[in-house]
């Protein structure tokens, strides 16, 4: 199962979620992208990535051959995070055969009812479905 991590910012976020899956999905192939190098090297610093890269390019290149996409809902949403996401990283997450798993976050200007803030409820949520899709779950 080949999954991608997408996080911009600082990749905290990021962090967490790809030392979650490592943890509970360990036969996965795990992607991390950072939309800048700075959430690239933070996720590089978890240890848990199987491939890395930076940029716009590899976002749109990653989400072709991706069977799960993982990130902040952001990542979908074209100029999210302060702009670093740009329409075209936006697009190719939104448009690929992916199944996706976003993380509901009430930042940027953006607000999605019912989310509490620093839930952590919504990672452990997050990672049992993912654990079910990767054990061949059919709940997609």
């Amino acid at each position: 199962m080949n999954i991608l991590v997408i996080d911009g910012q600082g990749g905290k976020l990021g962090r967490k979620l790809l030392e979650s899956i490592h943890k509970a999905c360990p036969e996965a192939e795990i992607t991390a992208v950072g939309t800048n190098s700075i959430a690239t090297q933070n996720m590089l610093n978890s240890g848990c990535a199987d491939h890395l890269a930076t940029g716009e390019n590899a976002v749109i290149v990653a989400c072709r051959t991706a069977q799960i996409i993982v990130g902040p809902f952001g990542i979908a949403t074209a100029d999210a995070m302060l702009g670093e996401i740009s329409p075209a990283m936006a697009n190719a997450v939104a448009s690929s055969p992916a199944y996706r798993v976003l993380i509901p976050m009430n930042l940027c200007s953006t607000y999605i009812a019912g989310v509490s803030a620093g839930s952590a409820a919504i990672l452990e949520d997050a990672m049992r479905h993912i654990r079910q899709l990767v054990s061949g779950g059919t709940d997609q």
